[in-house]
This record gives C-alpha cells, sequence and structure tokens, in this order.
C-alpha cells in the first residue's frame, strides 16, 4: 500500500482521534489545519506530521494542495464551522481532489428528558429568546467565544458568563464586549455533569446557552444539569450545509476506513 498524504481540517477532539486511527492503521502523511495554536499542539501530540495554526483562506488552501501531492482532503471541523465545511467542499470539487467529511453524530433525542431544551435557530435567536422568556438570573454560556457578540446583542453583559478557553484570542473577544473579568468561565474540554452543577450553582444561572454539537460536545452532561438544576437549556441547532453531498459524511470509524480504502482502490486502478 502506497503511503497516503492528507491535508485535514481539524481543531477538533474528533480530529485528533481521527490522526491517532490513520498513524495506527495507515501509513499516513498528515498535514494537520487548525485556527489556533492550542488545536496544533493537539494534532501534534496525536502525531500530525505538520500542521498550519491559523484561519486559511480558500485560495490558500487551493494554493497547498496544488503545491502538494496530497492524496485526500478530510474535513473534521465542528459541525457548526459552516462556512469551513462549505470552502471546503468546493476546494475538493475546484482542486479534484477525494474529500471526506467527518461529522459527529446528532443526538438521539429519544430516550432524553427534553422538558427544559429550548431550540433554538440562531445565537441571537438564543438572546431573544432569554431576552423575552428568561428575564432574570443569569447566562452561562457554553458555545465558544465566537458566538458571544450574537447573544449579546439581546441581553446585557451583566448576566452573561463565557465558557471559554484560556487562549489570547479568546480573551481578546471578552475585552473587546466588555465582559468583566470575574464572569469569565476558562475550562478546557466538555464538563462533566457534577461541573456544570457547580457552575451553575456559582454563578446563579437560570439558563445555559449550548450547540447540539453531539455526545463528543458534553451536551448530554449539560441536559442532565439543566434537568436536575430545573434550569433552562437553550440548544443551537445544527446548520444544513446544502453544499455537502449526504454520500460525503461519515460519523464513524468503521465507515471512514471504507471510504479510505474506497479511495485507494480507485487511485490503484488508475
Amino acid at each position: 500500500m502506497k503511503k497516503l498524504t492528507i491535508m485535514l481540517l481539524g481543531g477538533t477532539k474528533d480530529s485528533t482521534e481521527l490522526i491517532k486511527h490513520l498513524k495506527n492503521n495507515y501509513d499516513a502523511h498528515i498535514l494537520t489545519t487548525t485556527t489556533t495554536e492550542y488545536g496544533s499542539k493537539l494534532a501534534i501530540e496525536a502525531g500530525s506530521d505538520e500542521t498550519i495554526a491559523r484561519p486559511l483562506l480558500k485560495d490558500e488552501i487551493i494554493e497547498i494542495i496544488n503545491n502538494s501531492d496530497f492524496d485526500i482532503l478530510i474535513d473534521a471541523t465542528h459541525p457548526f464551522a459552516e462556512h469551513i465545511t462549505q470552502t471546503s467542499v468546493s476546494v475538493s470539487k475546484i482542486c479534484e481532489i477525494p474529500y471526506i467529511r467527518f461529522e459527529r453524530p446528532s443526538i438521539d433525542f429519544k430516550d432524553i428528558d427534553t422538558s427544559h431544551i429550548i431550540f433554538a435557530k440562531s445565537f441571537e435567536n438564543a438572546g431573544e429568546i432569554i431576552s423575552k422568556e428568561i428575564p432574570e438570573g443569569n447566562i452561562l454560556h457554553f458555545a465558544g467565544a465566537n458566538t458571544m457578540e450574537d447573544v449579546l446583542k439581546n441581553v446585557s453583559k451583566d448576566r452573561f458568563y463565557p465558557r471559554i478557553l484560556k487562549v489570547p484570542k479568546s480573551i481578546e473577544k471578552c475585552e473587546k464586549l466588555g465582559i468583566e473579568n470575574d464572569h469569565i468561565i476558562a475550562m478546557k474540554g466538555a464538563a462533566s455533569l457534577k461541573e456544570n452543577i457547580d457552575l451553575i450553582e456559582k454563578y446563579d444561572a437560570s439558563v445555559m446557552i449550548t450547540k447540539e454539537s453531539g455526545e463528543i460536545g458534553g451536551v448530554i452532561e449539560k441536559i442532565d444539569a439543566a434537568n436536575q438544576k430545573d434550569i433552562f437549556l437553550i440548544m443551537i441547532k445544527r446548520p444544513i450545509i446544502k453544499e455537502l453531498d449526504k454520500k460525503d459524511i461519515v460519523s464513524n470509524l468503521e465507515d471512514f476506513d471504507k471510504k479510505i480504502e474506497k479511495i485507494i482502490n480507485a487511485e490503484t486502478e488508475i
């Protein structure tokens, strides 16, 4: 089997697990792109051979692919990273490179108590709902630094407590929005049920905001915490990316391997 050269759009826990899987099961050279130095560090620790630790423009991704001999473009970015997935689909067609979208499964709500969940179509909509329906108590924002501004269009920052990665870019965003230091919750990784409950109690929260980011994003623990503490959980629905062909999406390693083998076999026949 020839050595695979892979460009992997990462920055998620899914992407680090994919890197480990690829290095353990294939002869692969991996270039991982992330938007932060922290994401790059995790990718290297997982086994990535090279990393680029900054956001890339579409033309830059095209140039990197055209100047190298990549066999596969893998998009393992967050389900809510709509723009980069749209870009990666377009790039794969322009560069005529095999493409795989690895996307964590959605939550199956069938056996889950959803009585405290309010679904919102966007973060601005989440702020509108809170302003109209939950005017009292504090807000725990568990949806990243990039989404804070949209929520704050409709609610006061005095009630707002964002949980963010303790990296300079996220801290700067908080400062720009006028969020006080004692409102910033700096943590790494998904919180446990106990940690979520502790945060609700510490900050006297009446509502949490989260993305429907799947079990790997700690959504179940947030739902359970909201149910136990009898507070609201506003959940933003995943975006539907119309440019993405369903046949290119995989959500588990077994299907991922089938895609890889199909690509390898197709190249062998050429």
